[in-house]
């Protein structure tokens, strides 16, 4: 299980539906950290379902990516395309777990923006 995986199907693909894609990538307790707040499983599902409607389409470039037993770390730079046009390049750190049935558990992420 990776994190680009899920941010293409779960961000970026407003196609898909996107409980089927939430029940693929992330366990039932899962919990989400950004900028210092965090979500659980259902507060995640509103942000994605606001971003989904802002999103155009976007790529994500994996820079670095590891994983150890249950632990998860990875680092990667999405792009994405906004429907106003304008467009968002950010860095981001990822740290976590996984739950037992191979799903993320807990993430914990930081970044930072980019120039487009």
């Amino acid at each position: 299980m990776r994190i680009s995986d899920a941010l293409l199907a779960v961000a970026f693909d407003s196609k898909r539906d996107l409980s089927e894609a939430l029940d693929q990538f992330y366990a039932p307790d899962y919990t989400h950290r950004s900028d210092g707040k965090t979500l659980d499983r259902a507060e995640f599902a509103e942000m994605v379902t606001q971003a989904r409607t802002q999103i155009v389409s976007g790529t994500v470039t994996v820079l670095d990516e590891l994983r150890d037993g249950s632990r998860y770390a990875e680092r990667h730079v999405f792009e994405i395309t906004l429907a106003d046009g304008s467009t968002a390049k950010r860095e981001i750190a990822i740290f976590g777990s996984y739950a037992e049935d191979g799903r993320f558990h807990h993430l914990s992420e930081m970044g930072f923006d980019l120039p487009a």
